[in-house]
């Protein structure tokens, strides 16, 4: 079976962000690891809800940028706050819409799912003042996203 895998590059904390991202997320897991003669982690497989990826430490001739970026899909803003809280901590930064960048330098989206609906909407003018209210934003707000769609 052919299967798509993102493998990411970091220079020497693959290790930290495993460690990092396992406790961020309850549906994770170590799936291996090859470490190298001094035992420090080369490569490993981790699961992160369901979607594999891959990390190494390959040493600081690539860099992480934000052209690359994993996606979370959240349903309450309690989610959205503790995983961007999370996934910052440590040296990392909100960016706009959602966007972040976490202390590793791995770009994420966290995007509540009530934000494709309201973009979604067949009506153009109710979708269109969501997406202007989002892009007014850096956390994603769920209360004021739906403020935003209903003209309030």
């Amino acid at each position: 079976m052919t299967t798509i895998t993102p493998f990411l590059w970091f220079d020497d904390n693959a290790e930290q962000a495993i460690e990092r991202y396992l406790a961020v997320f309850d549906d994770a897991e170590l799936v291996d690891e090859n470490r190298l003669h001094d035992g420090q982690l080369f490569v490993a497989t981790i699961r992160l809800q369901g979607t594999t990826l891959t990390l190494m430490n390959g040493g600081p001739m690539h860099k992480l940028t934000d052209a690359f970026s994993l996606s979370v899909s959240v349903e309450t803003q309690e989610e959205v706050d503790q995983i961007s809280d999370a996934l910052i901590a440590g040296g990392g930064e909100q960016g706009p819409c959602g966007w972040l960048v976490d202390a590793f330098g791995l770009s994420w989206q966290v995007v509540p799912t009530l934000l494709m609906q309201l973009m979604s909407d067949p009506d153009r003018e109710k979708a269109g003042r969501a997406q202007a209210a989002m892009m007014q934003m850096k956390r994603l707000d769920l209360q004021a996203l739906q403020d935003a769609f209903d003209g309030r």
